[in-house]
């Protein structure tokens, strides 16, 4: 689920976290990097189980109302449609997702069952609610094609949901979105009668990915005097005071990447940073960076300092 950039912009909050605090313990300081890398996975639980709990929630209402001393005809007989939809019954039957709820210890809703109802009362308001009870499509297809559109549009762009999630974890607010995208991806190829179809999705893509966020952070943090060296005296139309502390962090973490990390391609490294700094520093910041970074290369190269292994690293 994370992907490298992800897993960047976390050594880079943490490493400023550290700046900001005055902070030295790096062993307490990775312990919370990877511990906020962690979390991700819990997200990514409780925004499943969510979509499992509104169902729930749905059916429970039906059978209370078909109960009420004077129940009208439609509750007697209601368009059963949504608490019936294939897909989110899938989600809830789903052996990957029942594990990882009950070894996570994901019960949040447990407690706050009352956001679910506020979800489902802003779905059951819904044009595209209306539209899907009065479609007589009956397919799984159809019911995937609903459940992926309710999520888009209705739950990934909740502002209540977005505020209960931020408000639990604060490390959270750039998850978010990270959760969602793969989450959408998911349900969009969800089949039927394919239990593998969506198995819970591993943290990380592999140990190596692992490995490069706590070797990213280690290499930085206990090389930043002789990282900013590099660049110190190739910002010479650049006041140093005035250069913001997220812009340097990146530029040791780059140049860090350029001489730690000899897998890494440079372009590769130059184009993350330049992505990371346009959503994450000021708007001059990705230009800095770049003409920075650029000129470094090219010193670099002629002093033979890079030591890339591999085609096409350079």
């Amino acid at each position: 689920m994370l992907n490298r950039r992800h897993i960047r912009v976390k050594v880079l909050q943490v490493i400023y976290a550290m700046h900001l605090s005055g902070s030295e313990d790096l062993e307490k300081e990775e312990k919370f990097l990877f511990s906020s890398m962690e979390s991700i996975q819990d997200l990514y639980l409780i925004v499943i189980s969510a979509l499992i709990e509104i169902r729930k929630k749905e059916e429970l209402f039906l059978e209370r109302a078909s109960k009420k001393h004077l129940a009208t005809p439609q509750d007697l007989k209601p368009n059963r449609k949504f608490s019936g939809n294939k897909v989110l019954q899938f989600l809830e039957d789903n052996n990957s997702i029942s594990i990882a709820l009950e070894k996570r210890k994901i019960n949040n809703w447990n407690q706050n069952d009352d956001l679910i109802l506020i979800l489902l009362e802003d779905i059951k308001k819904s044009a595209l609610y209306e539209a899907y009870l009065a479609n007589p499509d009956q397919s799984f297809e159809g019911d995937r094609k609903f459940v992926v559109e309710m999520f888009t549009e209705l739950i990934a762009a909740n502002d209540k949901l977005y505020d209960y999630l931020e408000d639990y974890k604060l490390t959270w607010v750039d998850d978010i979105p990270l959760v969602n995208t793969f989450l959408l991806k998911q349900l969009k190829h969800i089949e039927e009668d394919n239990e593998q179809s969506f198995n819970v999705l591993p943290l990380y893509k592999d140990l190596e990915d692992k490995d490069f966020g706590r070797d990213l952070f280690r290499k930085t943090v206990l090389n930043e005097s002789e990282l900013a060296k590099e660049y110190i005296d190739r910002t010479p139309n650049w006041d140093p005071d005035r250069i913001s502390e997220v812009d340097t962090i990146m530029l040791k973490m780059a140049i860090c990447e350029f001489l730690r990390f000899p897998s890494i391609p440079i372009k590769v490294t130059i184009n993350e940073y330049l992505e990371i700094a346009k959503e994450y520093a000021t708007p001059k910041s990705s230009i800095f960076i770049n003409g920075v970074l650029d000129n470094l290369v090219k010193d670099l190269q002629k002093t033979n300092k890079l030591n890339k292994t591999g085609r096409g690293l350079m």
